[in-house]
Order: C-alpha cells, then structure tokens, then sequence
C-alpha cells in the first residue's frame, strides 16, 4: 500500500478547549485522524504509541514542560523524526531557530493566521486541506447575559466553524447565566446560493443548548434569512429582525414579566465581566501580514479616552499605560472626531453627555469610517434608550460609572481580543 494513501495522524498536545475542538473537527472532516494529549507523562507515551505523521503543541506560557517533552522526543529512535507544529506567544526570531534541532518545523505566534497554519499541516503531511478563504469580519463579544456576534463582507465556514467553540467558551468563562444571542448581519445580500452557509450559521448558533431558541436574534434586511428559518422546523424559535432596538427590546421583553425594564437592562447589559482564558482568533494571512508562522515583533495597542471629567481620563490613562497600552486622552468629543481624520486608534472610551457633540453622535462618525473603531461607552447615563441607542450605533460595550479601572480594561481587552 502506498504510505502517502494510508490515512494520516496528527497528534495535538496541551490545546486548549476551544482550539482543541476546532482543529479536530477541521482535520477529521478532512479524513485525518486526530489524538489528543495533555499532560507530559501522557503526550510522550501517546508520541511513542501512535507514531503520528505530525505533532502540534499549543503553548500557553511556559516553554519548560514542552522542552522537556522535545528532548525525549529526540532521544527515541522512532519519534525523533516526527515534525512538530508550535502555536504559542510571540518569540524572537532567534529563539524559535532554536527549536529546530528538536524537529519543531513551524512556529506559530498567535493570534494565529489559520489558513497558512492549515496550508502548513497540509504540506507536511501531504494532504491537500481545503480552506474557505471567503473574506469576512467577524466578531463576538457580551454584555452581561447578551452575547453579540457581528458578521461583515461574507459568511466564511472557517470562521462560522470556530463561532460554535467560540460562543461556549464566552459562556463557560464569564459564567452567562440564561445567555441570550444576537447575530448582526445587516449588510450582507443573501441568496440561494448561500443556503449552505447559511445553515451552517444556524447550526453553530444553536449548537449549544444553553442558548435556547426563543433567545436567538438575528439581525437581517433580507428576506432570504427569513425565508430560511421558516422552511426548517428545527430553528423554531430564532426570529429574525431588522433593527437592534427591536432585538434588544424583544430580549428584555422575555423577562419584563419579572422586574423594571430599566432594572433588566441594568442586570443584563450594565454588568463588568471577568477575565477571559484559553481563547483562540481565527485568522487569515491575508488580512494580517504575511503568515509565515515566525516570530513578529509585538504591536502597541493604542486607546483613546474621549471624557470631559479630567480625573476619569487621568485614572483610565494611567491604568491603561500600567498594562503597557498607550493612550490619548480627549476632553471632548469634537476633538476626539478631529483627531481620528489622521490617528488610527484601536480602542475608544467614551462618554456620552460631553459639551459641543454627544458620544451618540462620536458613535456615528465612527461607524461611518472604512474601519470602525470598536467603542466602550462609559458613562453615567443607564437608561434603557441610551443603553440600546449606543449599542445600536456600534458600541461594543456599555459600563456604568462608576467602576474599578480594572473592570473597564478587562472589558477593552475582551474586545481587542474577540475579533475572529
């Protein structure tokens, strides 16, 4: 039998979760066989065992286990010519040339650029991987129980793919109790031809049952998506919309029989959320340099603060700078919008109520940018109309003042991070 017929083994070491799924899930649709390990004592005995054409180790923080776990490799006569895949942090570009020696044949910084990484899985072990390369943006984040996921350009199934792994971990690390569902698609043309796409959406979106059904919205000017759902018994429930006011106003509605609608919009949307683990972007080369899995040095992310209450910028200023983050603070909204015509900014605080021009009307010179600056309003202002007017301008985020600086910078991480 020719060896390059027989079916392929990737073993994948210490992943976390959401990776973990993913690449499995990807690999096994293309007929590879896929073991997981964790643990040293077990990823070398699996190594020895199974003998499989590719290793591929994630690396959170430390390099020592997987060091170790490299030199017994190399002292095995059967193992030591297996290649090995490294996803982990940055590195510089003489310390991943080190790991040759060990047989590692890439490195992959994350956020990792998933279709050169699959094209490099595909070389090694010589077969062909397929990838959708159909561009798309698309982004994930939560305010309290409501989690939002934006959809731009196209539906790419890479990306819808991992949105399945990406919704439970948002819901397992921030521990979203009754969690609602928002999917923005409202510039997207849909069509019969993306009837496959679309269904895989639907699928991923109601994959897991936390997330029940009634509590699923999607945004959509097109009759097409309507059309869809009505045609499949087993998306009873979803219902599609064409506006953000209506989705949130039909989400609080759930629960008015309960309490204030102020109140509910309060608890479910005014809410700091806790730090996040083992999250992964999905990537491609194309949108973010070149790929090639070295080591890339480090960007600085750059936050403006746009208050008009001078101790608010002086503390998120100082609390951004701590992590390392630059800023540039603005006492109002009029600056902040002149400001933007020739700085690029990754971040934006801002407040609503400022003299000269509202942070409504910040929100709306934003989104009408090229690229929008993602926004987290921080302002004292909670009632519900300012909560869903903000969020429907494209904020990313609403917290009420006051709060502890680090809540506002795990909330701008969070954010920063969740775009797949």
């Amino acid at each position: 039998m020719d060896a390059n017929a027989r079916k392929k083994q990737v073993l994948i070491i210490n992943a976390a979760p959401m990776f973990r799924e993913f690449l499995r899930e990807k690999l096994s649709s293309e007929n590879v066989s896929v073991e997981i390990a964790d643990g040293r004592l077990d990823s070398f005995s699996k190594i020895i065992r199974v003998l499989p054409d590719l290793v591929i180790i994630d690396v959170e923080d430390s390099f020592e286990e997987v060091m170790d776990l490299l030199e017994r490799k190399m002292s095995d006569p059967n193992a030591k010519r297996i290649p090995v895949i490294i996803s982990g942090p940055e590195m510089e570009r003489a310390q991943i040339s080190s790991l040759v020696q060990y047989g590692v044949v890439k490195y992959f910084s994350k956020p990792i650029k998933f279709d050169v990484f699959f094209e490099a899985i595909g070389k090694i072990i010589r077969v062909n991987l397929s990838m959708d390369t159909t561009p798309c943006v698309l982004e994930i984040h939560h305010n309290g129980n409501v989690i939002f996921v934006e959809i731009a350009q196209g539906l790419n199934r890479e990306k819808i793919s991992l949105l399945k792994y990406k919704i439970s971990e948002m819901i397992d690390n921030y521990k979203i109790k009754d969690p609602k569902l928002i999917v923005m698609m409202t510039n997207l043309q849909l069509s019969f031809v993306d009837g496959i796409n679309v269904e895989l959406l639907l699928d991923t979106v109601t994959a897991d049952e936390r997330v029940q059904s009634r509590n699923i919205k999607i945004l959509s000017l097109d009759d097409y998506m309507n059309d869809f759902i009505d045609g499949h018994v087993e998306y009873v429930g979803v219902k599609v919309l064409k506006d953000l006011t209506s989705a949130l106003g039909s989400i609080v509605g759930n629960a008015q029989a309960s309490g204030d609608a102020n109140e509910i919009i309060a608890d479910s949307i005014l809410a700091g959320e806790d730090d996040t683990t083992g999250s992964v972007d999905i990537r491609f080369g194309t949108e973010s340099g070149d790929g090639e899995g070295l080591g890339t040095e480090g960007s600085i992310l750059n936050v403006a603060i746009v208050d008009d209450d001078e101790v608010v910028r002086r503390i998120l200023s100082q609390s951004f700078q701590s992590i390392g983050v630059t800023t540039e603070t603005f006492e109002s909204g009029v600056k902040f919008v002149q400001a933007i015509q020739t700085k690029s900014f990754d971040l934006a605080v801002l407040d609503i109520f400022m003299q000269g021009i509202s942070g409504f009307d910040v929100l709306n010179q934003m989104r009408a940018r090229e690229r929008p600056i993602p926004a987290i309003v921080y302002s004292q202002a909670v009632q519900r109309e300012y909560v869903i007017q903000a969020l429907s301008l494209g904020a990313k985020g609403y917290l009420a003042k006051p709060q502890k600086p680090e809540v506002i910078i795990k909330k701008a991480m969070e954010i920063l991070h969740d775009r797949i």
